[in-house]
């Protein structure tokens, strides 16, 4: 086994375990059904540069199935260690037998965030290091029946050996609920984003994830993980293809998301 990749599989066994007890295996509080919560990384785009990330797919829902058309995300790069992210998904859900209807939508709330870079600290003899970062700010109502403006913050902590970056994060979100001050969910979440490149040029990366939500609201919790292969087409295009798999009645139990990401220059 590269070394590289037995690296990865010591942090996840070693991480794992522990947010899984962190989230809790009891999901008995019952509630409706919403997006998952996604690890992310700490790369910050240079600033004038706008990457379009956005992903099509199928998952299927503690109840019914949904259509993800699509998953989407804006990265712009503002200064050296500033990035504003809006992060938003719009799905169509079909009846809980089979099949879709278009008279069901599921908008989910936009997040509109700052990621800034704090600190970092390279070893390049051994090609290693540390970084540390942040990713916080308000989640705009645009969801069904949402009122109230609410908040999602992430500390993030990156660790390379390599080329391998592992990601933990670690943070909580308000979201807009039924009444401006009412029928909020909120809750702990925490994962593990994880980017491995598998040949010299990094044009072929292995991606995963392993994340969930521990709801302190009357929502069930969330864990699962993800596993996928992404393909650097062009210098400004990546493609990928990624499978989930739920761990916890509160979330997706399976899918398939297919995914373009772009970079434009927009100023030098």
């Amino acid at each position: 086994m590269r070394p590289v990749a037995s690296c990865v599989l010591r942090n996840l066994a070693a991480i794992g375990p522990a947010l899984a007890v962190a989230l809790g295996a009891m999901n008995a509080h019952a509630g409706n059904p919403r997006p998952l919560f996604e690890p992310t990384d700490l790369d910050l785009e240079n600033p004038g540069t706008l990457q379009v990330d956005t992903q099509l797919g199928e998952l299927r829902g503690p109840d019914a199935a949904r259509a993800v058309v699509p998953d989407f995300e804006f990265d712009l790069g503002l200064a050296r260690n500033v990035e504003l992210d809006v992060d938003s998904q719009y799905a169509i859900e079909g009846p809980s037998a089979r099949g879709f209807t278009w008279d069901r939508p599921g908008p989910d709330n936009l997040w509109v965030a700052s990621k800034l870079g704090l600190w970092d600290a390279h070893d390049g003899a051994r090609r290693r290091a540390w970084a540390i970062g942040v990713q916080l700010g308000p989640k705009i109502p645009i969801a069904h029946g949402a009122r109230g403006v609410g908040y999602e913050g992430l500390v993030l902590v990156e660790r390379s050996v390599g080329e391998m970056h592992l990601v933990l994060n670690l943070g909580a979100l308000i979201d807009p609920g039924s009444g401006v001050s009412t029928g909020r969910s909120e809750g702990i979440e925490g994962g593990v984003d994880v980017n491995l490149p598998l040949n010299k040029s990094a044009s072929l990366t292995l991606l995963g994830e392993f994340g969930g939500v521990r709801f302190l609201s009357d929502d069930r919790h969330q864990l699962h993980a993800t596993a996928g292969l992404s393909w650097a087409a062009t210098k400004s295009t990546d493609l990928s293809l990624i499978g989930l798999k739920g761990l916890l009645s509160g979330g997706d139990r399976y899918g398939v998301l297919a995914g373009i990401a772009q970079r434009f220059s927009l100023w030098d």
